[in-house]
């Protein structure tokens, strides 16, 4: 076993390489005592302007005095460390001074926290220690070392960070456990929603809007109108720590959310989208649920498909191209959205949110006056509003869609939600009085069932994550990008992806999967294994090292990259 140095050695070494090349640094390398925490630089970057140096800190857990109630459940020691993992973000920029030379010198930084509570490798709390996981731009002038400067981040201000985000003693007590019950609450309103035959819920004084398109904070207070459940549609949920809270609930079937524009029905939709996410105090959505397999589906144009079976919507084809086992590289928006569904399903969507804005027009909806002109044979197209309530009947399948251009809808819909000026309706009795009465009616084109949907299973030949250089390279390249090997996986559609940490590691999962891949098992099942290993090891089995930068992801998300994958080769069964 290597012996560990102490931080005196790190100092004698630090002052030793002073003004050399920068790849001296690689000296560092390996672990250090200090006098209340263990201390390992696991990788030294090759210059300033490489991604940061990957640093841990390892602290006994009796010595950092975070109780045991803290980690007493799982969901409450994500709590735990996503609490930690915003305090030592924050103590960071209080902390680091930064600009301690040319690229990325001086900076101090752990995996940024969003709006939402992820459990991440940045933080790990056991019965033995707490080890935060974190990233230094080692400094530099040129391509020479700075000596003291690093000496003043390892000794002066890593230290002080260590100091006030790690030790319970010096963390408000107060806002610990207000954070940890908050999350501790949501995850259990979202347990319950099939106790109370919910498929989401929106609590009572809900703050809905966000800041912006681009930013994922709720609208300043005062700013935005406050959520307030109609009185059809209550319900009362109890919480451990919050007690009652009461809010909309949503019921399973069809259900449309419809008004004027601007009124509010794409922000309900995004929030119950979000709703498979628990929220930080304060977000505003702290209340806002969705079961945990809900899936925003939209069109695509452009996405790859391969050998998905899209004839429940896509059938007759001129030239008579199979849609039982369809295949393309640049799918257009109807093919692309019922491959979205068909998918989804495929690895057990139990909610899909729609929205008219991002769906394909000839996808949702076949008006009386089309049908007169072109007949049901010349259009292979069979729409949504054909398919919706058989997705529910015949596979539990509910959905939630945001409709404001077609009242024809209201003859499949089971609950109709009106918003006006940000707040819910039900108007589900007039909506059913309005279809009723109509003198035309479009004719339905579904048939009587939704239809057989078949097995996949992927190929691990389709998964190559070396480059030309046989170096493997997976990477996250933004938020809904993967580099894997030479191939680039573009998801700008999967719209449930929050943090780049998500997608960084989707791509290792990619890699990972392959080994249950033998040809005979379907991509349901192979999730199945995959999550059950990530349930038993955590985040750290997927990389090939030690790393804080990767976030738990859904296997709907990571279903969705192999789909995309242009390399991706499937075997079709049933």
């Amino acid at each position: 076993m290597r012996i560990m140095k102490n931080d005196r050695n790190l100092k004698e070494i630090l002052r030793r390489i002073d003004g050399k090349g920068y790849k001296a640094y690689k000296e560092i390398q390996g672990g250090y005592r200090f006098p209340r925490y263990l201390l390992w630089i696991d990788h030294v970057q090759g210059d300033p302007f490489a991604a940061p140096s990957r640093i841990r800190v390892r602290i006994d857990r009796k010595t950092s005095g975070f109780p045991s109630n803290a980690t007493s459940e799982k969901i409450r020691t994500i709590a735990t460390c996503d609490y930690l993992i915003r305090t030592f973000h924050q103590n960071c920029h209080k902390y680091a001074k930064g600009n301690r030379g040319t690229g990325k010198s001086g900076v101090i930084t752990i995996d940024a926290p969003v709006q939402q509570v992820l459990e991440r490798s940045a933080m790990v709390l056991n019965s033995e220690f707490v080890e935060a996981r974190f990233f230094m731009g080692l400094p530099g002038h040129g391509r020479g070392i700075s000596g003291p400067d690093a000496e003043a981040m390892f000794f002066e201000e890593l230290p002080c960070i260590v100091n006030d985000s790690l030790f319970m003693k010096h963390l408000s007590k107060q806002a610990f456990y207000h954070h940890i019950e908050t999350v501790e609450d949501t995850d259990f309103l979202r347990k319950a929603l099939q106790n109370h035959h919910l498929i989401g819920f929106v609590g009572d004084n809900a703050l809905l809007p966000r800041a912006s398109g681009i930013d994922p904070r709720p609208l300043a207070n005062g700013q935005a109108v406050r959520f307030k459940a109609p009185e059809g549609l209550r319900t009362t949920v109890y919480l451990p720590n919050r007690g009652p809270v009461t809010g909309m609930g949503i019921a399973k079937g069809v259900t449309l959310i419809v008004g004027g524009g601007y009124h509010g029905k794409s922000t309900l939709l995004n929030a119950l989208e979000m709703g498979i996410y628990n929220h930080i105090p304060g977000d505003g959505r702290e209340l806002v649920v969705t079961l945990p397999n809900a899936v925003k589906i939209r069109a695509a144009d452009g996405r790859n498909v391969e050998q998905t079976d899209i004839s429940p919507f896509i059938n007759n084809l001129p030239y008579g191209k199979d849609t039982k086992a369809f295949s393309t590289q640049n799918a257009s928006g109807s093919t692309s959205q019922a491959a979205n569904i068909i998918e989804a399903v495929e690895v057990g969507a139990g909610v899909l949110l729609l929205d008219e804005d991002t769906s394909a027009t000839n996808f949702m909806i076949r008006d009386i006056r089309m049908q007169q002109l072109v007949a049901k044979d010349q259009e292979p197209i069979t729409p949504f509003i054909d398919k919706v309530a058989q997705l529910y009947r015949d596979k539990g399948v509910s959905t939630i869609l945001v409709m404001g251009g077609s009242g024809d809808y209201f003859n499949v819909a089971d609950h109709v939600i009106r918003m006006s000026d940000y707040q819910p309706l039900d108007v589900t009795a007039l909506a059913r009085k309005i279809a009723a009465a109509g003198k035309e009616r479009r004719r339905p084109e579904g048939g009587t069932h939704f239809g057989k949907t078949r097995d996949r299973c992927p190929l691990a030949l389709s998964f190559d994550p070396f480059r030309i250089n046989r170096r493997q390279k997976i990477t996250a390249t933004r938020l809904r990008e993967i580099l894997f090997g030479e191939t680039v996986v573009d998801m700008w559609d999967v719209e449930q992806l929050v943090d780049i940490s998500q997608t960084r590691a989707i791509g290792y999962a990619i890699q990972y999967a392959t080994r249950f891949m033998n040809g005979n098992r379907t991509m349901k099942e192979i999730l199945a294994l995959l999550i059950e290993e990530l349930e038993k090891n955590g985040l750290d089995m997927l990389p090939p090292y030690t790393t804080g930068d990767l976030a738990r992801f859904r296997e709907i998300e990571l279903a969705a990259a192999i789909n995309r994958m242009r390399t991706l080769k499937i075997r079709q069964i049933n």
